[in-house]
């Protein structure tokens, strides 16, 4: 009876480095394909230079859920003016900052407020149920309506309004999340006009609402 020959150390040791040598191919050439399929994000300095200059359309459609479980659209708003911003709840400083400037600019504008409408919009869906924004948004006004969605639909949303964003690993089970912080300011027909930067103060907000406001 023949007998078979086992492979030398050295052999096997060749063999081991070659397996894991066209694994390692595999897994680089498998992670750069999923790259590749992902949609490229720009910088933030990118998207800042779409908003100065006008370089693209800002806004436009966007589906998602307020904090009270209703469906929203861009067309439930049509006739009010919008103040619209991007921000998330466990944010530590700018986020309430600027909603707290955004309500105070309501109560300066009085009854002429009444036409403009504020929306948060979440870029922290996982944090940031219904429930939270509904125990949140009061704090700062309580004509705050807070929208949250599924990740794509959020996405979609922030990147009609050139929003930068990134989830930003802080620590075990811990982010936060990178994003730019302005107020978005449309007309009554969702077109947009202007964008306010982070830490405006409330009386230069109505500075320039007022010049957009109907006549009396």
């Amino acid at each position: 009876m023949r007998t078979r020959s086992r492979p030398s150390p050295s052999a096997t040791l060749w063999h081991l480095a070659l397996a894991l040598a066209f694994a390692l191919l595999f897994a680089v050439v498998g992670s750069g394909l999923l790259r590749a399929q992902e949609p490229a994000r720009r910088s933030a300095a990118e998207l800042m230079d779409v908003l100065m200059w006008n370089r693209e359309p800002v806004g436009g459609p966007f589906s998602l859920t307020d904090h009270g479980g209703k469906p929203r659209t861009e067309a439930d708003f049509r006739g009010k003016f919008l103040l619209v911003y991007f921000g998330f709840t466990y944010c530590p400083d700018i986020c309430p900052t600027d909603l707290v400037e955004i309500g105070r600019a309501l109560d300066q504008l009085g009854p002429d407020g009444e036409i403009i409408q504020p929306l948060f919009i979440t870029l922290d869906p996982e944090r940031d149920t219904q429930a939270h924004l509904a125990e949140y948004l009061p704090l700062f006004h309580p004509r705050l309506i807070g929208l949250t969605g599924s990740g794509a639909a959020i996405g979609q949303a922030a990147d009609a309004y050139k929003v930068y964003y990134r989830k930003v690993e802080t620590g075990p089970d811990a982010y936060t999340v990178d994003h730019s912080a302005y107020v978005y300011l449309l007309d009554t027909q969702g077109r947009y006009l202007g964008f306010f930067p982070p830490n405006t103060p409330a009386d230069r907000m109505v500075t320039i609402i007022r010049s957009h406001l109907p006549a009396h």
